[in-house]
């Protein structure tokens, strides 16, 4: 089978395809033929050897596709099922080995490419404004990257919970994106701060829904009302630099919480209830699945290019 197999850390040109010999299930696990993978700035973060990982290995931490064979002890799944997964390496890959119960049932009604592009970060929007912040109604919410796959899904979560969603963006084009996935302003990101000031009558943000990192940190930090919450859930433009927690107190007393979906889906209880409400969004049509470009194993590469260059919109897939 072909798969992207990493032996080094570093740049997109790691990324390099390869053959492999077919995987076969062990006790407990899940043999699935992918039919589309989702790129996502973690996947980056383990290229670079941010995040440290066994090498070689193949990358890839979400993917849907049919379950092709069960290993010994698998009761819940079966041969033709529809699957994705999540949190698990493996879905650069045309085919992949996944433990059992780490595997979501994809509805009827969601196809695979959407299954796909949804899952991980639809969880992430998930845990996000049901959990780490839960948006009331009527709250006012900055979200950034807005028109990003994470930023689309996170914008469209927050307006269900009857949040009003401030969004920034980098392009007048992206801003029309998160516009048109129910964010109610958008701007770029210079003066975010001061305009985010303006639209709250000076009060500032309940929540802030940052991915961004280094760059949008002191103003998300400068738009949180009194007890308002920064929710620094990434750091696609860099790591956040240590700073004195006193800038907490001195902001208004507010929170800073640096969350993790590993850590909101550890049982498979919760696994399953934060799968199942994402997929009913996405079959429902409540939540629209924006995939911005789809490319081959061969170009992982490229893909990986185009997400830390700002170059996409919405999600990336590959398609084996």
């Amino acid at each position: 089978m072909r798969a992207i197999v990493v032996t080094r850390s570093g740049g997109p040109e790691v990324l390099e395809p390869a053959e492999r010999p077919e995987p076969e299930p062990g006790p407990g696990e899940v043999l699935i033929d992918v039919a589309a993978a989702g790129v996502n700035f973690i996947d980056v973060y383990y290229r670079t050897g941010r995040y440290p990982q066994e090498l070689p290995y193949t990358p890839g931490v979400e993917a849907a596709g049919t379950v092709a064979a069960v290993g010994d002890g698998v009761r819940e799944f079966s041969a033709g099922d529809r699957v994705a997964w999540a949190n698990v390496q493996g879905g650069y890959a045309e085919k992949a080995v996944v433990p059992a119960d780490k595997v979501v049932p994809v509805p009827d009604g969601v196809g695979l490419d959407d299954a796909a592009a949804s899952l991980l970060q639809g969880m992430t929007a998930h845990y996000l404004t049901r959990s780490t912040y839960p948006v009331q109604e009527g709250d006012t919410v900055l979200v950034h990257a807005a028109a990003g796959g994470m930023g689309l899904l996170l914008t469209q979560a927050v307006k269900a919970l009857g949040g009003r969603v401030l969004a920034t963006a980098s392009t007048p084009e992206k801003e029309k994106l998160a516009k048109d996935a129910g964010a109610d302003v958008t701007m770029g990101y210079e003066g975010f701060t001061d305009r985010v000031r303006e639209l709250t009558g000076g009060e500032g943000v309940a929540v802030v829904y940052d991915g961004v990192g280094a760059p949008t940190f002191d103003g998300s930090l400068a738009s949180l009302r009194r007890r308002g919450t920064l929710a620094l859930y990434g750091a696609a433009g860099g790591a956040v630099p240590p700073f004195d927690p006193q800038r907490l107190n001195a902001a208004g007393s507010v929170y800073l919480t640096r969350p993790s979906l590993v850590h909101f889906i550890e049982r498979r209880e919760e696994l399953l209830e934060r799968a199942a409400d994402v997929y009913g969004w996405v079959d429902s049509g409540d939540v629209k699945v924006h995939v911005g470009h789809r490319y081959d194993l061969a170009g992982a590469g490229t893909a990986h290019t185009d997400l830390e260059a700002r170059r996409s919109t919405g999600k990336l897939l590959l398609i084996p």
